[in-house]
C-alpha cells in the first residue's frame, strides 16, 4: 500500500512538471511539486514557489525557506520528517500573490491529492494566502497566528489547520519573526497530538 501511494505521489509530481492548467505554466522555470517522507505527519503548506524555488524545483530552497528551516530546527521540530509544497506550484511572474482561478486549479488538481496521498494529521498554514485557501473563513494573520482551526474547506478529510506567518513576512517584521518562532515552539510541544492525532 504504501509502495502504492508513493508511486501516486511520484506520478502527481510528474505530472506537476508538465501542468499548463493555468497561465502560470506559461511563465515559470520550473513547476515545484513538493517534498518530504510519505508518511509525514504534517504537511506544511506556503504560498507559491519564489525565484529560488522556481530555478532549483524545490520548495523552500531561497532565503526564507532556509530561514524556516532554521526555525524549525530552533523549535525541535526537523523538517526532514515534514512534506512541504505550496497551494500553487508555479511561480507567479514578479512574485506577486496568485490569483483566485490559478489557486482553485493548483489546489483542486494538485494539493488535494497530495494531501490524501501523505495523508497526515494535520497541516500548517505558512501565511495569510495559504490559509485562505485552505480554510472557508477569511484569517486575520496577527490575530490568530499560533492557532488551530477545524472549518477545513478544501477536502473532506477534515484536517486542523495550524496557522502561522509565512517566513518571507516573518524576515521582514522582527515581531512576526518573535511570533513566527514562539509559534514553531508550540507546535513542536506535541500537545496538538492529544487533540488531533
Amino acid at each position: 500500500m504504501a509502495d502504492e501511494r508513493a508511486q501516486a505521489l511520484q506520478q502527481l509530481a510528474g505530472q506537476v512538471r508538465i501542468c499548463l492548467e493555468c497561465r502560470l505554466g506559461a511563465t515559470r522555470g520550473v513547476a515545484v511539486p513538493g517534498e518530504g517522507p510519505l508518511d509525514a505527519e504534517l504537511l506544511w503548506v506556503g504560498e507559491a514557489p519564489g525565484a529560488a524555488e522556481d530555478a532549483a524545483g524545490l520548495p523552500f530552497v531561497g532565503a526564507s525557506g532556509r530561514f524556516l528551516r532554521h526555525e524549525m530546527h530552533e523549535a525541535g521540530l526537523d523538517p526532514a520528517a515534514m512534506y512541504i509544497t505550496n497551494i500553487v506550484k508555479c511561480r507567479p511572474p514578479g512574485n506577486r500573490r496568485p490569483r483566485v482561478d490559478e489557486i482553485a486549479i493548483c489546489t483542486g488538481l494538485y494539493l488535494v491529492r497530495q494531501m490524501a496521498l501523505v495523508a497526515p494529521k494535520a497541516v500548517v498554514a505558512l501565511g495569510a494566502t495559504a490559509a485562505g485557501a485552505l480554510l472557508a473563513d477569511t484569517v486575520k494573520m496577527t490575530q490568530e497566528h499560533g492557532t488551530w482551526r477545524q472549518d477545513y474547506n478544501l477536502t473532506a478529510q477534515g484536517l486542523p489547520v495550524f496557522i502561522t506567518y509565512h517566513p518571507a513576512a516573518a524576515l521582514r517584521s522582527e515581531r512576526w519573526r518573535a511570533e513566527l518562532h514562539a509559534d514553531l515552539q508550540a507546535l513542536a510541544d506535541g500537545r496538538w497530538r492529544m487533540a488531533y492525532g
